[in-house]
């Protein structure tokens, strides 16, 4: 059994490609407004928000816990409209060894498509494959996206 894996999974969304790109990017501490079910607050530890090397700290809920994970921003890609995050500390690394979630979006017109991608390394063969990770990050995915599409009135 191998303890490296990698875990992807796609969700397509109505409201604007670029904008999603750009809170990942730029505004992470504002998805907060956008999700208060899931993430509590997004402190900017280090560095300055939307720069490489920045570390972050998330206050989220994952499967019905608080939880902390510190992260520090190793990629950013304007023209494939992705973030890469390493997480450096908190409770995701009492399971896993290393864990790299990438977001990016892909623009087409009035449908785009976001894709999660977990790169990670288990610290041991009973630690179960991040698949309720996944799916909180879908789940956020989704409060955004509804957070920026035109209110019914």
């Amino acid at each position: 059994m191998t303890l490296s894996g990698t875990l992807v999974n796609q969700v397509t969304i109505k409201s604007d490609g670029d904008v999603f790109h750009e809170i990942f990017r730029q505004r992470p501490h504002h998805i907060s407004e956008m999700s208060p079910g899931c993430i509590k607050k997004v402190d900017l530890h280090e560095g300055e928000w939307g720069v490489v090397g920045s570390v972050i700290v998330w206050d989220f809920i994952h499967d019905g816990k608080a939880k902390v994970a510190k992260e520090v921003i190793e990629a950013i890609d304007e023209e494939k409209k992705s973030v890469c995050f390493k997480v450096i500390g908190g409770d995701i690394l009492e399971a896993y060894k290393t864990f790299l979630i990438t977001v990016h979006v892909d623009t087409n017109g009035e449908e785009n498509i976001v894709t999660w991608t977990f790169h990670y390394e288990k610290l041991n063969e009973n630690i179960d494959d991040p698949q309720t990770l996944m799916d909180f990050c879908l789940t956020v995915t989704k409060d955004i996206e509804n957070h920026h599409l035109p209110k019914a009135n």
